[in-house]
């Protein structure tokens, strides 16, 4: 029953769309196009950055630097039993979302959607932020300049967010 639900899902919704488009007097079919022609221009805009992202990565993996970390603090991931493969996720995302999308999509692809260590990738995505970024944005968007609390607190919100990530799927799985 939920297979069956889920699968009519969105064709539902699309006809709902366009039966309300019809009902406003909308140009569903030109609107639609619209909308297709600035999602084609964003990913236009945000490719040459993925691109420059991907590589970078790759750099830092091929030169190292995210292995020697990693290997320093392997005795400790290993005591507390949080795979490894994450850390690089882990160390990235508070920092950039672009590279943190491009390290759990690296990790997905390499270990699989439905492994222990790809659920662990897709929640941490799901349950953390970027945090150093957001904090600039809102902040200085409202003008506050101490941030060092709001700084502590949601690094230690993306902590628990990774921790409880791991512990989560460790049971489940």
């Amino acid at each position: 029953m939920i297979n069956y639900l889920s699968t009519l899902a969105m064709p539902a919704i699309l006809l709902l769309i366009i039966i309300y488009g019809v009902k406003e007097k909308n140009k569903v079919y030109d609107n639609f196009l619209e909308g297709a022609k600035e999602g084609l221009q964003i990913v236009y805009n945000i490719f040459p950055t993925l691109i420059g992202i991907f590589l970078a990565i790759s750099a830092l993996r091929a030169s190292g630097l995210i292995d020697l970390i990693v290997k320093i603090l392997s005795p400790l991931l290993t005591i507390l039993k949080i795979p490894a493969e994450i850390m690089p996720l882990a160390m990235l995302r508070p920092i950039s979302g672009s590279a943190s999308m491009a390290v759990a999509t690296d990790i997905i692809s390499q270990y699989g959607v439905d492994s222990t260590i790809g659920l662990i990738a897709s929640t941490i995505m799901g349950s953390t932020e970027t945090t150093f970024y957001t904090i600039a944005l809102y902040t200085s968007a409202v003008g506050i300049k101490k941030t060092k609390y709001v700084l502590k607190a949601a690094l230690l919100a993306d902590l628990v967010g990774m921790l409880a990530s791991v512990v989560i799927w460790r049971i489940l799985s």
